[in-house]
């Protein structure tokens, strides 16, 4: 049976319990900017970095004008009111280190900051179980384009796409590694319904970090990081 041998994992809504506080930080710095949009809009589109999240909000005019002092505004109140309050999912460290003991490269790609990436890094206590990490800084568009997850790739050694799997709570994330033939595990902890999942092309859908732990466990037969269960587990029942 072949194996994958690179996992890549999102991290708001994957591995770090971070989505609505996420959506609640851009609701009221929308509305601090004059924009009073309802909280289930904004957070529909959590999962976007901020290049490509505002362009819904806000017309092209307006982001001149303003987008970079939103940006930073948005960015201050998450990190004073919300990022001290988050917390991982549970069992993350514990498949993280599964995944390492049994040889598999893991890589962290998000949307965020360096300085947020850094605390989810140590809130997870992941610090001794990764092999790459990207986030904002290292490219130029965010999902649902795939820039972050080909920066991830480069930095596991540019390795096959057949042997990666891309785990995300989003569409957004389905899309972007899409583009790059990469296949994706789903995970239903950031909230988005699972028919959005698997319409994007959601291969496998699963609860959360521990029903990917709990299931790797039961049966190594049926792992989701054979590339032989992911060729099959989009036509399966969710788990």
């Amino acid at each position: 049976m072949a194996q994958v041998h690179n996992v890549i994992f999102d991290v708001d809504g994957t591995l770090v319990d971070s989505v609505d506080e996420h959506a609640e930080a851009w609701r009221r710095a929308f509305l601090e900017f004059g924009r009073d949009v309802p909280f289930a809009h904004v957070r529909s589109q959590i999962g976007k970095g901020a290049d490509q999240l505002l362009p819904v909000f806000f017309t092209e005019d307006e982001l001149e004008k303003c987008g970079e002092e939103l940006r930073e505004y948005r960015a201050e109140l998450f990190r004073r009111e919300f990022l001290p309050k988050l917390r991982p999912f549970p069992q993350v460290r514990e498949l993280l280190r599964r995944l390492s003991r049994d040889g598999l490269k893991v890589a962290l790609a998000t949307s965020s900051r360096g300085d947020e990436l850094e605390h989810y890094v140590r809130l997870c206590g992941a610090e001794d179980l990764l092999d790459a990490t990207t986030k904002k800084e290292d490219v130029e568009k965010s999902k649902p384009h795939p820039d972050i997850f080909a920066a991830a790739l480069e930095r596991l050694g540019r390795p096959e796409p057949r042997d990666t799997v891309v785990v995300g709570d989003a569409p957004y994330d389905v899309l972007a590694a899409s583009k790059l033939d990469l296949r994706t595990i789903c995970v239903l902890s950031g909230g988005f319904p699972e028919e959005d999942l698997r319409t994007a092309g959601c291969r496998a859908i699963y609860r959360d970090p521990s029903d990917l732990l709990a299931h790797y466990e039961s049966s190594p037969d049926d792992w989701p990081w054979t590339a032989d269960v992911m060729a099959t587990a989009k036509d399966e029942e969710p788990r």
